[in-house]
């Protein structure tokens, strides 16, 4: 907070939750308006209560994620002084913090497979097995290169790259909610409902125009 750029960070963070929290009030005015019919028309398990309860445990530990990045700066520099380039430092901080996300899904998978007794299915030719190992196969590729496009941009950041993670959130919260509309999730709201999710896309979008301006003229 002692220069021009850094307030002009906390500013865009600031901004950024405001954004977030008209999203959230558009997504508490849809479920008003729509039937459970209607929610159940586009997602078959909807859950309101589970979901917030997922949706905010998830939102938390997603930001533990940030924090094994920033716990892993040894390692980045290590592999610098070894010769890698800044542009791909933080992708060794991803072995360590990965590494637990991978135990704890295996665990949980093979509990699965056990109680439900679907370990079969891994050779079952009844299913279309090369199709299935593709798309999962695409879906973790995918699933990695947010963090690998993210390490990249972090390594722009400079002083302020705690609020990398921001943009990082911001964006996945403008593309997820673009792809439900896509989707048709928000068919049949009104448009009150409408005007306030733009509303909050606009200005999480601004959000990170604002950062980025706030980066530009920080120091170092």
């Amino acid at each position: 907070i002692s220069n021009r750029g850094g307030l002009i960070i906390l500013c865009g963070v600031v901004v950024c939750l405001v954004g977030i929290a008209i999203c959230g009030w558009a997504g508490v005015s849809k479920e008003k308006e729509l039937t459970d019919e209607e929610k159940k028309a586009s997602i078959e398990e909807f859950n309101l209560s589970k979901g917030l309860v997922v949706a905010v445990v998830c939102g938390i530990l997603s930001a533990c994620f940030a924090f094994g990045v920033a716990a892993g700066n040894p390692l980045a520099d290590l592999a610098m002084a070894h010769g890698a380039k800044p542009l791909w430092k933080t992708g060794i901080t991803y072995i360590p913090i990965l590494a637990g996300g991978f135990t704890l899904n295996f665990i949980w998978c093979v509990v699965l497979n056990i109680k439900n007794s679907t370990g079969r299915n891994y050779l079952d030719r009844q299913t279309p097995m090369a199709s299935n190992y593709l798309f999962s196969a695409l879906a973790g590729i995918i699933w990695y290169h947010q963090f690998m496009f993210y390490g990249m941009g972090t390594s722009f950041m400079g002083s302020y790259d705690f609020a990398s993670w921001t943009l990082h959130m911001a964006f996945i919260i403008v593309f997820s909610t673009c792809w439900g509309i896509f989707f048709k999730e928000w068919k049949g709201v009104s448009s009150k409902t409408r005007g306030l999710i733009t509303t909050g896309l606009l200005v999480v979008i601004l959000s990170t125009v604002i950062i980025g301006i706030g980066n530009y003229l920080s120091p170092g």
